[in-house]
């Protein structure tokens, strides 16, 4: 895989895309030194359609239960509230 920095990149894109589609072979995009893409073929692109639910719902679906092996995971303190002098 051959590695591009951002700039070239830019200055470049057709000869990247061409190397791309003649080669088959992805091409990594680097920014301040760091990878942050990579340019693949379309034939190698495979989107992720199980995206997982979002929602308010499954968030709460997700919390651990109550009371795992006897053990309260969401128990209140025996300490007496404090006094607040109203």
């Amino acid at each position: 895989m051959d590695v591009w920095q951002l700039q070239d990149a830019k200055n470049k894109f057709s000869s990247l895309v061409d190397k791309v589609v003649r080669e088959g072979a992805p091409q990594m995009v680097t920014r301040h030194g760091k990878p942050a893409v990579v340019v693949i073929p379309v034939e190698d692109y495979t989107p992720n359609t199980k995206k997982k639910k979002n929602d308010f719902v499954s968030f709460l679906m997700r919390m651990p239960s109550v009371e795992t092996d006897g053990e309260d995971l969401f128990g209140r303190l025996d300490s007496p509230a404090r006094d607040t002098g109203l």
